[in-house]
């Protein structure tokens, strides 16, 4: 995205995110804060990342889907907190009109990509739980590459659409940014065209493109838990639900949130509201993924104890 170009298109060459309505003695222990979760963020998904790459019997389907949800939380991360520790630590809140949609780009095609990907993990979990004999057959090494292929190209596909018709409008002023980051409503509101056009290819994108991805794990999880009643055995129940729970907390976080920020009616309290619970999928979902899929995971635990024994012995070679 050329400066040049942006120029062309509006009157404006920067914005000011408002972020928190804070007390200026708070700036410095928000930015103590934030970096920790930033800090703990990257670590735990870059550790799981690294495990699963380099831990043999880690090297399944799940575990597969695992990492590349590690690798986008990681970016999802990487995209949105350092602006906003750059912002409690100097008290500059201007972001450049380019800079903003870069921003905005990255984080939605991680967003977009996420619902595609937890969909896929929903799928694995089906087949694993509902299908268990044809499980390997049909979750082929290439099968699994082109399903986290496909949700990635999916997720950057669909927010170069929206991008495409965001460009075509006019900001003339106000210049005032109620977010903590370049976030589609808080953007499209600043407008002084018609936005009717975007937020209708918005509105039949989202339907499109996410509904589908929503639907399939909605489906999985009716099958998988029809499937789990029917077993006799109270220990083989536990086994299936063990492999799913993690994936059933991750999903209702994310699609929770998500919800109340963007589906339900935005009532005065839910608006005053909204950018806390954008903290959730912005900020605590990466951070929480690691956790539970790795303290709450036997193989993980024991790919990570074994790990660190390898790491400790080649130091002392």
């Amino acid at each position: 995205m050329a400066d040049a170009e942006v120029g062309n298109q509006t009157s404006i060459t920067e914005f000011i995110l408002l972020g928190f309505e804070i007390l200026p003695e708070l700036q410095i222990l928000l930015f103590l804060m934030f970096l920790l979760l930033y800090m703990a963020t990257v670590a735990g998904n870059v550790l799981i990342t690294v495990l699963i790459i380099a831990v043999q019997h880690l090297h399944t389907p799940m575990y597969f889907f695992l990492g590349n949800l590690s690798c986008l939380d990681t970016c999802y991360t990487c995209t949105l907190l350092p602006r906003m520790l750059a912002s409690f630590l100097t008290g500059d809140r201007t972001i450049s009109f380019s800079d903003c949609f870069i921003q905005f780009f990255f984080s939605c095609m991680v967003l977009v990509t996420e619902c595609f990907l937890l969909s896929v993990m929903s799928y694995d979990r089906y087949l694993a739980v509902c299908k268990p004999l044809h499980y390997a057959a049909l979750m082929s090494d290439r099968f699994c590459f082109t399903l986290a292929a496909g949700s990635w190209i999916s997720g950057f596909i669909v927010v170069s659409i929206v991008c495409l018709f965001l460009l075509r409008l006019t900001f003339c002023g106000p210049n005032q940014l109620d977010h903590f980051f370049c976030e589609y409503v808080a953007v499209i509101k600043l407008s002084c065209s018609d936005t009717y056009e975007v937020e209708l290819v918005v509105f039949s994108l989202a339907f499109i493109a996410l509904m589908p991805p929503f639907l399939l794990t909605l489906m999985s999880y009716v099958f998988i838990i029809t499937t789990m009643l029917r077993i006799p055995s109270n220990t083989m129940r536990q086994k299936a639900f063990s492999t799913c729970s993690s994936h059933i907390i991750v999903v209702t976080i994310f699609y929770g949130t998500l919800a109340i920020v963007y589906i339900f009616p935005q009532t005065n309290t839910l608006k005053a509201l909204n950018k806390i619970f954008s903290l959730s999928y912005t900020v605590l979902t990466p951070l929480v993924n690691p956790f539970i899929y790795g303290l709450r995971n036997r193989e993980v635990k024991e790919a990570l104890r074994k790990f660190v024994c390898v790491m400790l012995n080649l130091k002392r070679v």
